[in-house]
């Protein structure tokens, strides 16, 4: 068995055009997966980044997609389905940060927070599992601040990654006899444009890690392969933090 072979599998990716996401992209591409992935406003990067995977050999669809509408979510599961044919491989990687002092935080951020990085995750979960024959590979991408939030202004973003925890146990549950799994990557501090390395934000973090240094973006896209691969099909309901001893 070839622990990283996808050949024949069909992927969608919420939020997929940048970042984590984009690498999740590529590396389910090139293990032979047909992937269709969302994004809302980085049109340009959605179209550069299929077009790299097509060139590359792979099959790749970008749908613009908005994770806050139920609408939309539903409309990029069937469109991924018209195109590829059937769908194996759902990761939920569509996600917000607003962050802020507890007495100025809006309402509007906090259910904008929970629409994207909760909701979207149900509803996304709800409609692939329609499409999914049995042993399907559902991935959400949570965040090590489920466990550790260590500076003031972010309780809404962990409480959003906190929720997954419990939406990804339960999720497991109802998927199990189906052969589904369902599970959540926790990733730490990763060197992307919203949150770089080299940033004074990111200086406060480094010292709160035990490696030192922040995560890249292929270390956690490799994680989620091995999920979505033939040989993860013991692992569900965890919460698996890849954070380089953040939460330590």
């Amino acid at each position: 068995m070839n622990e990283h072979d996808l050949s024949g599998k069909v992927a969608l990716v919420q939020g997929g055009s940048r970042g984590i996401g984009a690498a999740i992209v590529k590396r389910l591409a090139a293990h032979g997966a047909a992937v269709a992935f969302t994004y809302v406003s980085s049109a340009s990067k959605a179209e550069a980044l299929r077009d790299s995977v097509i060139a590359d050999g792979g099959k790749a669809l970008a749908i613009k997609a908005d994770s806050a509408s139920a609408d939309e979510i539903r409309q990029a599961v069937s469109d991924t389905v018209k195109a590829f044919g059937r769908l194996d491989i759902l990761v939920n990687n569509a996600g917000v940060l607003a962050m802020g002092p507890l007495e100025t935080f809006s309402l509007e951020d906090f259910d904008r927070t929970l629409a994207i990085n909760v909701r979207s995750v149900f509803i996304a979960t709800q409609e692939a599992a329609r499409h999914m024959g049995d042993g399907g590979r559902i991935i959400n991408i949570g965040s090590t601040n489920a466990e550790r939030m260590p500076f003031a202004g972010g309780a809404t973003y962990a409480m959003s990654k906190s929720a997954l925890v419990g939406l990804t146990k339960g999720l497991a549950r109802d998927l199990g006899p189906r052969g589904i799994t369902v599970n959540n990557v926790q990733p730490g501090p990763v060197d992307t444009d919203m949150n770089p390395a080299n940033s004074e934000f990111a200086d406060s973090l480094l010292s709160l890690m035990a490696s030192g240094r922040y995560g890249h973006v292929d270390e956690i896209a490799s994680f989620v392969a091995y999920l979505a691969g033939p040989e993860a099909g013991y692992i569900t309901g965890a919460s698996l933090t890849i954070d380089g001893g953040f939460s330590a």
